[in-house]
């Protein structure tokens, strides 16, 4: 243990040093020192999703329903931000949450395992009889696929869906038929090509996306990185299939991918993006008139959708107070509490007829959309566990499009090996670092 706590302050030293930050400032709130916290305390640390950085909206979809079940509890929270309330900063302040939520395709391996903060949470489970059933099946393999024995570090708390959404006006001025759930790509290439034009000063793209996402969650529930081997994984029929797949958008003449957040600006007819862009699509244009389908689907992959972009809750192996931190997340994934945060809008691993009935409920944007879409269909398969003691690296997939195909205009198969070659360098790199960490530690 002693070697673990040494390894996760070097961690969190080199990590402010990459920062370039001089210290790491302690949180401090009421003028107390946080890190001789009361009893009844319970320490919950959002990074994502974002918008719990308003402290009014973690409230509103959280924090009123913790007080009310558990009257005795006083709730504690603190969002990530920069600087002074990222990982390395609580760590060195000698504050670690209790619960911690947070995305798990971006965070959990390296800021919650490398530091050290990790719990396997399975006695727990068992200990409160908690059904991991009732949660949606492909977010819980997602879970237990981080490590080969199958330990569970998180539940899924909340799903970053992506839905296809649509400008209506636009497909109405060129006389093109509307999305469909189930909708495949060869289908949407077709209304793509009909709805990129240029009139005069103005650009109607027909697609858009982000090729990041695209390929982080795919539908062939590819691996990034070597099951086997401290390497990157690309250079393969599927990922081949998968970026062609996409190129042949950003190929058709005046529709070279932009942001999607441009979609609210009424000039792209169809963006995939996550489902929280219900609400801010309206509150960017509230004249713009859309609505959502399904993700397009691979023809010989019907109703797949993306893999699910979990957030997850995750209790950290510091806390002193594992059996409540556990009995709050399990209020948390309970229908009553899942329905509440399904009025807002947001995508739940519980999702029986009542929460989807109530997904929206409190969102008048959300009057006269194919609500329908958001639960079309099944997730893509979850990609199997690495062996252990591998080099967990983030893949940047995206670099596969941006630079080397939108900038450089290279062939799919030198831009998956380059995008290779350049991801196993990195992840080497970050091996021999940690490996001297650990050396270190052990003096």
């Amino acid at each position: 243990m002693r070697n673990s706590v040494k390894l996760t302050l070097l961690l969190a030293a080199a990590t402010v040093l990459l920062a370039g930050c001089e210290s790491a400032p302690a949180i401090v709130q009421e003028g107390k020192d946080e890190a001789a916290s009361p009893d009844n305390e319970l320490f919950i640390y959002t990074v994502w999703p974002a918008f719990y950085v308003k402290e009014d909206i973690f409230e509103k979809q959280i924090g009123q329903f913790i007080k009310k079940k558990f009257p005795d509890i006083r709730i504690k929270h603190v969002h990530w931000d920069n600087p002074g309330k990222q990982y390395q900063d609580l760590i060195a302040a000698g504050t670690v949450p209790d619960i911690i939520m947070d995305d798990s395709h971006l965070n959990l391996n390296r800021y919650i395992l490398d530091n050290d903060l990790q719990y396997d949470m399975r006695e727990l489970i068992k200990k409160y009889n908690f059904d991991t059933s009732k949660l949606n099946g492909p977010s819980m393999d997602r879970m237990r696929n981080i490590s080969q024995d199958g330990a569970v570090y998180g539940l899924p708390f909340l799903i970053g869906d992506f839905l296809l959404f649509y400008n209506k006006d636009i497909f109405d001025k060129f006389g093109v038929d509307y999305p469909h759930n189930g909708m495949t790509y060869d289908e949407a290439y077709e209304k793509a090509k009909k709805l990129t034009r240029v009139e005069g000063e103005i650009t109607y793209k027909g697609y858009s996306q982000n090729p990041g996402h695209y390929m982080n969650y795919n539908q062939l529930s590819l691996h990034p990185l070597s099951a086997t081997e401290d390497k990157a994984s690309l250079v393969s029929d599927g990922w081949k299939k998968l970026v062609d797949n996409l190129r042949r958008f950003y190929d058709i003449p005046a529709n070279q991918f932009d942001t999607v957040e441009k979609f609210s600006q009424g000039n792209i007819a169809m963006a995939v993006a996550s489902a929280d862009r219900i609400v801010k699509f309206y509150e960017d244009n509230k004249q713009l008139n859309f609505d959502i389908s399904t993700v397009p689907v691979f023809a010989d992959l019907p109703e797949t959708r993306y893999q699910p972009n979990l957030m997850s809750a995750y209790i950290t192996k510091q806390s002193q107070k594992k059996d409540l931190a556990f009995q709050v997340i399990s209020f948390l994934l309970s229908e009553e509490m899942q329905i509440e945060l399904a009025k807002e809008g947001n995508v739940v691993p519980v999702q029986t007829p009542a929460v989807q009935a109530a997904f929206g409920k409190n969102l008048p944007q959300m009057q006269g959309k194919h609500i329908d879409s958001i639960f079309y269909g099944k997730y893509a398969g979850a990609t199997p566990a690495r062996a252990p003691g591998l080099t967990y690296h983030l893949v940047a997939t995206q670099n596969v499009f941006d630079p080397l195909i939108s900038k450089e205009s290279k062939d799919t198969v030198t831009a998956l090996r380059m995008t290779e070659e350049k991801e196993t360098k990195a992840i080497l790199t970050e091996k021999a670092a940690k490996e001297e960490l650990n050396k270190a530690a052990q003096k």
